[in-house]
């Protein structure tokens, strides 16, 4: 019961938080979507990404809210796993790292193209000490792993990604002391969360199960096929 009221508590002041000093920074992780030509050859309820922007729409839908709950001076740190979207923009023949630019201009966000894990836990350890109020990733993932790619060069197989055992390398201390952190990947609420908090301090809430990004075409953020969890059994 305990965990429970927590995890409400922390929940209903992911979105009704009060305005914070300008130094605080919101930092927002996207993977890339899978190929159609390769998503195509599954059986069709296990097809991921029909629509390519399901972790683009998602991100400015949280950017939105962040500037409701903080204001229109609240410093948006945008970090898009850049290799994904020139796969299916070359797929299908439009020009998403262009639109995702123009989104991140409208909203007043800082983008910064990514590659790897390596290259996320640089962007994260050049914030400045105690900035990061919030942190959300958006993408798919398992229970061990943010997969910043996934089904775009290979079927069914990640090439870009983010372990739990790499989060050690993670500067605590640029997570203010009460960061909001989560993760609206698969699974990760299974494992991985319980490294995050031994990385940074921070709770990061996590998937039990796996979440759903059809909401998103009804104005919703992803919804989840199980329950949301703050610490996992290890």
């Amino acid at each position: 019961m305990k965990s429970l009221l927590a995890l409400l508590l922390i929940t209903l002041t992911f979105s009704l938080v009060p305005q914070q000093a300008s130094a605080s920074e919101h930092v927002i992780l996207a993977g890339g979507p899978a190929l159609r030509k390769w998503e195509n050859l599954r059986v069709e309820k296990d097809r991921h990404d029909k629509w390519w922007a399901n972790f683009i729409r998602a991100s400015t839908m949280r950017m939105d809210n962040l500037r409701i709950a903080y204001g229109p001076s609240a410093k948006l740190i945008w970090m898009v796993h850049r290799k994904g979207y020139v796969a299916r923009a070359r797929e299908d023949g439009k020009p998403y790292t262009t639109w995702i630019t123009e989104q991140a201009a409208k909203r007043g966000a800082k983008l910064i193209w990514v590659d790897g894990g390596d290259s996320v836990i640089r962007v994260i350890n050049s914030r400045p000490a105690r900035s990061i109020t919030t942190f959300d990733f958006f993408g798919h993932s398992n229970k061990h792993c943010f997969l910043l790619d996934y089904s775009s060069e290979i079927i069914g197989v990640c090439t870009a990604w983010l372990h739990e055992k790499d989060l050690r390398k993670l500067r605590a201390s640029v997570f203010a002391p009460s960061a909001i952190c989560k993760s609206w990947g698969c699974h990760t609420g299974e494992s991985m969360n319980s490294y995050w908090r031994a990385a940074t301090g921070k709770e990061i809430i996590g998937a039990h199960g796996k979440t759903d990004y059809a909401a998103l075409s009804n104005g919703k953020m992803p919804a989840i096929n199980g329950h949301w969890v703050l610490r996992a059994s290890r």
